[in-house]
């Protein structure tokens, strides 16, 4: 019998080391996505609260800036929870994510959200 990842158990049906080790690193993964997901869900929520972008778009802002500045999403998401907290919104997360409102907005037809960061 073979498990779905085509390893046998050892003679005495104990799963080998080397599935294991897998088995672990599988679940740190997991662990590590489901924190930057909750980490993304709170800084779409400071941007729903605190410039006005609805939560359908926040994930689009988000991803917008990671993409201008080249830094990480789950980072961007960190600064921004930390922006809501009340720490300074440094360069270039602040410019850019005045830029990406700011474009969102005109997109929407609407006014001008006016400096972010």
């Amino acid at each position: 019998m073979t498990t779905s990842r085509g390893q046998c158990p050892s003679p005495d049906g104990a799963p080998d080391a080397a599935m294991l080790a897998r088995v672990e690193e599988e679940n740190l993964q997991l662990r590590r996505a489901v924190g930057a997901h909750a980490t993304v869900d709170q800084a779409i929520g400071v941007l729903a609260a605190l410039c006005r972008v609805p939560p359908a778009a926040g994930f689009e802002v988000l991803r917008e800036v990671s993409q201008r500045t080249n830094i990480k999403l789950r980072s961007i998401a960190e600064t921004m929870i930390g922006w809501a907290l009340g720490q300074p919104l440094e360069p270039p997360v602040g410019p850019e994510l005045d830029a990406a409102v700011q474009r969102w907005s005109q997109d929407q037809d609407g006014p001008g959200l006016g400096g972010v960061g």
